[in-house]
């Protein structure tokens, strides 16, 4: 028998050296100022009040200088950012930014490269980032197990599996589908390298199917918006509700230590009757 009663107090997790208090983490989503007036202020808010990750997107409808200034002293987060066949100069400005503003990572989105005919961004790669900035870099947008092991001979410093919420490639693997991947076909990647996913998820319950595959920390997107109308409360109250429902899925999954998920369930199969897929 397992002791089960205090499984919430192993919920910790560390994305890049830095700790926070769930597996789960407020992903970057553009616009949120057309669901509150203070937009992704309340986010970035929320995010702390939980000790959770928040990654700043690159279209939010605050700047980079609001968002750095609603943050609490000490909060760690993280930017989106795409190149948008910015000139050298520019690229450059807009990374020394960046790091002006705090963000601790920078998160490079590559699942995009053909929005609005960016041709230079598609042809800008990882290398030139990695010789301009000063942060570590985890590699947005992986959809093959592929593509996770050239991400690592790259050398960045994590891997999101994503599909960029299923808006840009009709039918590309969520980053469920694309963990299960690795999971079966390159099982050494999650122990290579920190492994982040979203895409589709909407409860713990999917916040577990990621995490059993061998996934660090999940990415919430679209929960964090719908609550967003309720500006920092409906934020906090979202996260409340995960935690919730996570605590209760852990224990009737019968753990008493979260971190014993990860490869304590050799046959998958219960958990992908239903995929959630962006």
């Amino acid at each position: 028998m397992v002791d089960i009663l205090s499984v919430d107090e192993t919920f910790t997790t560390h994305m890049l050296g830095y700790n926070f208090s769930l597996p789960f983490f407020i992903t970057s989503c553009g616009g949120g100022g057309y669901l509150h007036e203070d937009g992704e202020l309340n986010l970035i808010k929320g995010a702390s009040n939980q000790n959770i990750l928040y990654i700043a997107s690159m279209s939010a409808s605050k700047s980079q200088e609001e968002i750095a200034d609603a943050a609490a002293d000490g909060q760690v987060y993280f930017q989106q950012f795409y190149n948008k066949g910015w000139d050298g100069a520019k690229l450059k400005s807009y990374l020394d930014s960046v790091e002006k503003y705090g963000a601790k990572a920078i998160a490079f989105t590559i699942d995009s490269a053909g929005d609005g005919d960016r041709w230079k961004a598609a042809r800008w790669g990882v290398v030139q980032l990695i010789l301009l900035l000063h942060l570590p870099i985890l590699l947005k947008g992986i959809t093959t197990a592929d593509d996770a092991k050239k991400a690592i001979e790259h050398g960045v410093d994590a891997i999101y599996l994503s599909n960029h919420g299923g808006r840009q490639l009709d039918g590309a693997p969520s980053g469920f589908e694309t963990a299960l991947e690795i999971f079966q076909e390159a099982p050494g990647v999650f122990q290579q390298i920190e492994v982040y996913a979203d895409g589709g998820v909407r409860s713990a319950g999917d916040v577990l199917k990621l995490l059993v595959l061998g996934v660090r920390a999940v990415g919430v997107g679209r929960s964090f918006m719908y609550s967003l109308v309720y500006g920092t409360d409906g934020v906090i109250k979202a996260a409340e509700i995960l935690k919730h429902e996570l605590t209760i899925n852990a224990q009737n999954l019968g753990l008493g230590n979260l971190g014993d998920i990860d490869g304590t369930y050799e046959d998958v199969s219960v958990f992908v009757t239903s995929i959630p897929m962006g």
